[in-house]
């Protein structure tokens, strides 16, 4: 139990290490691929208006989270236009510094900034119509995001949604050694998001990324 209490201490502490050395912009954010930031950003976009608006079950656009949020990329150019106001979180200090100048103006509307890991990190009760989770839960070890999702659930107001959008590996758990992260396949990815007490309301694979990089899906949750 020692053993594995260790691993995961430096499972967290050297991804922590590798993200402080990263410049904070948006090509560090994506790992040298910042040219594919406009078709994520649209793909989301598509994915997201599927559920915001009036009327029956549909998603408010009140308040928006943006877990391992980094200079606020995401926040920019899809959540702010979105929802009246967002929070971020992300493990380095220095991301979030950043942000404030990156997202301008409409940087006022963003209400809290938390620096912490997510295996940590409890979002405010009630608080958010979305929760947007993005190439982020590699860094959290099987029952930490299990207990995470669990955590955001508790988080979001009616009709409220969890999306999760990150790389799937093509079978099995792929670990990085570089930035200390996992890629799980999308059958893994399902079933922790079950054992959560989730459902996947809908689920889209993210076209047009270039072909040497991993799949990327997007699921919402409930």
């Amino acid at each position: 139990m020692g053993d594995k209490a260790e691993d995961e201490t430096s499972f967290y502490s050297n991804a922590e290490g590798y993200w402080r050395d990263v410049p904070p912009t948006v090509d560090g954010m994506l790992g040298g691929y910042g040219s594919i930031s406009s078709i994520d950003i649209n793909g989301s976009k598509a994915f997201l208006n599927k559920f915001l608006g009036e009327g029956e079950g549909k998603t408010g656009c009140s308040c928006a989270l943006d877990c391992g949020a980094g200079i606020g990329r995401i926040t920019k150019r899809l959540l702010l236009p979105l929802f009246s106001t967002v929070d971020l979180v992300d493990v380095t200090q220095e991301f979030l510094d950043k942000a404030k100048h990156y997202l301008g103006t409409e940087g006022r509307r963003v209400e809290n900034y938390f620096c912490c890991g997510l295996q940590d990190f409890e979002p405010m009760s009630g608080r958010y119509d979305i929760i947007w989770i993005q190439w982020v839960i590699g860094h959290l070890t099987d029952s930490h995001l299990v207990q995470f999702l669990r955590r955001c659930q508790k988080g979001l107001r009616p009709n409220g949604l969890i999306v999760i959008k990150d790389n799937v590996s093509f079978e099995g758990v792929v670990p990085d050694e570089v930035d200390s992260s996992v890629c799980r396949d999308l059958e893994i990815v399902r079933s922790l998001v079950h054992r959560a007490g989730l459902q996947i309301v809908h689920e889209e694979q993210q076209m047009n990324f270039p072909q040497e990089i991993y799949q990327v899906h997007t699921l919402a949750l409930r």
